[in-house]
């Protein structure tokens, strides 16, 4: 009985010791961007950023006309501190994974009430918003996806040549 207490209190000392993962050594390492806005809304996004890598947007990576996790491992979350809309549509304040469906002149952007799960766990009963947004150029080509809000509300995904801005603003 003792040897197997002991036994036992090893195998969980060595996976809490080396069970634990570096997330910032991933192949597409974790950031986050959080901004008050200048109408009081804090947007608060952690994602993590996979690399082109000579793949082609659209075609090797986050498929045209299919939904895509919108960053990679554990799914993208938004969360707003107050009532927004997004597009002038309304979005309750609260958490949500981001997921997005890539098209040629345009996307949509998924807001989902199911956010601690792993990337690829999209359940489309669970949208809470949806909207269409035009697709852009990038000003610079990105390599790596990335996410930036700025203080007027507008978030932007950028990756390889295309950018997706949209306007968050407090609900009124």
């Amino acid at each position: 009985m003792k040897a197997t207490s002991i036994l036992f209190l090893l195998t969980m000392i060595c996976t809490l010791s080396f069970g634990q993962t570096d997330k910032s050594k991933r192949p597409s390492p974790p950031d986050s961007v959080t901004v008050t806005t200048n109408d009081g809304v804090t947007v608060e996004i952690h994602y993590s950023k996979p690399s082109l890598k000579g793949r082609q947007l659209g075609v090797d990576v986050a498929p045209a006309g299919k939904v895509w996790r919108t960053g990679a491992n554990e799914a993208t979350t938004f969360a707003v501190n107050k009532d927004v809309t997004i597009e002038g549509k309304k979005l309750p304040a609260g958490k949500y994974s981001l997921y997005s469906i890539p098209g040629e002149q345009q996307s949509t952007i998924i807001f989902n009430k199911s956010w601690n799960q792993w990337g690829t766990k999209y359940d489309q009963t669970q949208d809470a918003l949806r909207v269409d947004i035009p697709n852009t150029t990038a000003s610079t080509p990105q390599e790596q996806f990335s996410i930036t809000v700025t203080p007027t509300g507008i978030v932007t995904l950028a990756w390889g040549e295309y950018a997706l801005p949209f306007q968050v603003k407090a609900d009124q």
